[in-house]
């Protein structure tokens, strides 16, 4: 008797390769899987070396006060160049290429300087606010940066105030090293301020770019002085100063130096002069005044037709200057360079108008 199968009750015939082809899914999802394993510890790998390598934020918080720091030398320096327009000044650079070149030279120093003076103020301001804070009850943050700045800032003029006065071997005057206190605080508090938020968003492991949003906005504020000053001084509002254009005769007359030194200048060439003061080297490198009275001659200094200043002798003290010409017309005045060169020191004479009654 011959045993009948029913259909379906013999499976069917599974494929040779089918267990490989198993095999190798396995084996794929199975590299897949390692690989995926290998990229997130590596992902965390390289996290965890981050955290190791910067685990204070001292970079991105140096690099946010460079960034701040330059960006106010920026915007200061700009309202610099812009108010001195308007009031008397010895000029500025002419030509395109020398423009350029001294506002390069003047980006680059900007960015040296402020490298430094993170280094020496910024970075130990917010190292001191984080000591303080390190005490139990005490939070890090931007009132305690704000608070070491003025702690910081007084050691700092007293370390160069202490090195200038030994070199000089004559200290400045209190109120002096106030006002240089004073304006390093208030220069320095934003930089610190910004530098210690970039510090603190590392720190709590949060993506910064603090430097590159500060170079953004520093960049667009100090656009927005420039246009607002090229748009005060295109329309009109405010004038570029020129110094004042004299004829021969308008020199002649009785200048003072405000202190009861005077000279009289005839319209002949003459000059009489009493108690002027005749600045001479005393051979310490020094400028000192000694009086000088006596008469002598004097002639305009022109330049291209037009009068820039006066030429005075005066032989029985041995004085010989050439005087530049400042002021205004209503007001003009006399001056020369005292002291070293660049140093900014004028002896200056206004002259005496005598108002008819």
């Amino acid at each position: 008797m011959t045993q009948q199968a029913e259909p379906g009750a013999i499976p069917e015939a599974v494929p040779a390769d089918g267990k490989a082809e198993s095999g190798d899914g396995a084996d794929a999802v199975s590299r897949t899987g390692a690989a995926a394993g290998s990229g997130s510890g590596s992902e965390e790998a390289h996290r965890a070396q981050g955290r190791v390598m910067h685990p204070d934020g001292f970079g991105a918080a140096f690099c946010a006060s460079m960034a701040a720091l330059c960006a106010e030398a920026a915007v200061a320096g700009t309202l610099g160049v812009l108010v001195m327009l308007s009031r008397e000044h010895e000029g500025l650079p002419h030509g395109l290429m020398m423009i350029a070149a001294v506002v390069f030279v003047l980006a680059l120093l900007g960015v040296l300087v402020s490298g430094f003076v993170t280094a020496a103020v910024v970075m130990p301001a917010l190292a001191l606010a984080r000591r303080v804070t390190r005490r139990p009850g005490r939070r890090d943050g931007p009132l305690w940066n704000a608070a070491a700045v003025p702690v910081v800032s007084a050691a700092a003029v007293a370390v160069f105030g202490g090195v200038s006065a030994l070199g000089s071997l004559s200290p400045a005057s209190p109120v002096k090293y106030l006002l240089w206190w004073a304006s390093l605080t208030a220069a320095l508090l934003p930089a610190t301020l910004i530098a210690g938020v970039a510090g603190r968003r590392v720190r709590e492991g949060r993506a910064t770019r603090m430097a590159r949003r500060v170079s953004r906005d520093g960049a667009l504020a100090w656009l927005a002085v420039g246009a607002v000053g090229a748009a005060v001084y295109g329309t009109g509002l405010v004038s570029v100063y020129q110094p004042p254009r004299f004829e021969t005769e308008q020199l002649a007359g009785t200048w003072t130096d405000g202190r009861g030194g005077t000279v009289r200048l005839a319209e002949d060439g003459a000059a009489v002069a009493d108690g002027l003061d005749n600045y001479v080297w005393d051979g310490t490198g020094k400028d000192r005044p000694k009086d000088c009275d006596g008469a002598g001659t004097w002639k305009p200094v022109k330049d291209g037709g037009k009068v820039e200043g006066m030429s005075l002798r005066i032989g029985s003290c041995e004085l010989k200057r050439n005087w530049s010409v400042s002021g205004t017309v209503k007001e003009p005045r006399l001056y020369h360079e005292i002291g070293k060169p660049g140093s900014g020191k004028r002896y200056v004479l206004t002259k005496i108008v005598k108002h008819k009654k």
